[in-house]
């Protein structure tokens, strides 16, 4: 309740009921005699005596976790529920299958895929593991390299029929380009190296998103130039569907993470889900190409 923020948002990810959460909070209270959250139409707050019940109660439910996964590993029968946060494309497209072969493995294990083009919060979301496109500087947090590859332009081949390919990143400027918007934040700026140096080059379009999958989509129908992860389109490239643009100048890297918080005696559930996924995604390896390549393929 406490991590959800709300009532409304505690009966939603437990699959109850607003006037339900309401009567267990009353009952906790009164059989402690205290009140634990100050809650109005305006206000929900966690009062001093909650934040100790809810700080002890995070504690004991960690220690049961350990003990749990200690039991587990002795009898070797891993048992228990994954909570899986990763972003919308890639978690759709590559690792939704990757979690079904998991499951086969391993029947004794249930795993929850929470998908969001939003940034997940593993302790707020209460994820088990999540998938990042950025390192987290949260010291009580692990992170594991996934995936190592690079942003791509790219465009229909209608698009392009239409309106010819830039030749170099400052060509964007007269192309619609389809952005990504994380928040209030316009992903404007793409990042390209020229004659030796880096430069974030400005753009502009009529098609904006928060949805990654939206601008893919989008994309695909031919509305303009869209910068995407490599791993989300190379089937595209390869079918034809998408074509890349100024190969010669790509230099944004992109990784992705697997998150898990620090913890003295990681459940085996969630040792085996790592290690799969690790070793998993290791069979599907994106593109490594290096921008060398890219450059005598463009001269070529």
């Amino acid at each position: 309740m406490v991590a959800a923020g709300s009532l409304a948002e505690t009966a939603r990810r437990t699959g109850s009921s607003v006037p339900a959460m309401s009567r267990r909070l009353a009952m906790m209270e009164a059989r402690l005699g205290v009140r634990l959250i100050d809650r109005s139409s305006r206000r929900f707050a966690v009062t001093e005596e909650g934040g100790l019940l809810y700080e002890r109660g995070l504690g004991l439910l960690k220690d049961l976790d350990e003990t749990e996964a200690e039991v587990s590993a002795k009898v070797k029968a891993p048992r228990g529920h994954l909570r899986v946060g990763a972003p919308l494309q890639i978690g759709r497209r590559r690792l939704a299958p990757l979690i079904g072969e998991f499951a086969k493995l391993y029947p004794g294990i249930s795993v929850e895929l929470v998908l969001s083009d939003a940034d997940l919060d593993l302790v707020g979301e209460e994820l088990d593991i999540c998938m990042h496109l950025y390192e987290p500087t949260d010291g009580n947090t692990i992170a594991r390299p996934l995936l190592t590859s690079r942003r791509v332009a790219c465009a229909s081949p209608e698009y392009l029929a239409r309106f010819g390919a830039p030749e170099r990143p400052d060509d964007l400027a007269s192309h619609d380009c389809i952005l990504l918007v994380r928040g209030r934040h316009v992903f404007n700026r793409w990042l390209f190296e020229e004659d030796g140096r880096r430069r974030e080059i400005p753009v502009s379009g009529l098609l904006l998103s928060n949805s990654a999958e939206v601008t893919y989509r989008w994309a695909l129908e031919g509305h303009g130039v869209v910068l995407k992860a490599l791993w989300d389109i190379e089937d595209d490239l390869r079918s034809g569907r998408l074509v890349e643009v100024l190969a010669p100048y790509a230099c944004d890297e992109i990784k992705l993470y697997l998150t898990y918080a620090t913890r003295s005696y990681l459940p085996l559930r969630q040792r085996l889900f790592i290690d799969f996924m690790a070793a998993a995604l290791k069979r599907y390896p994106v593109s490594g190409e290096t921008r060398a390549d890219r450059v005598k393929a463009a001269v070529a």
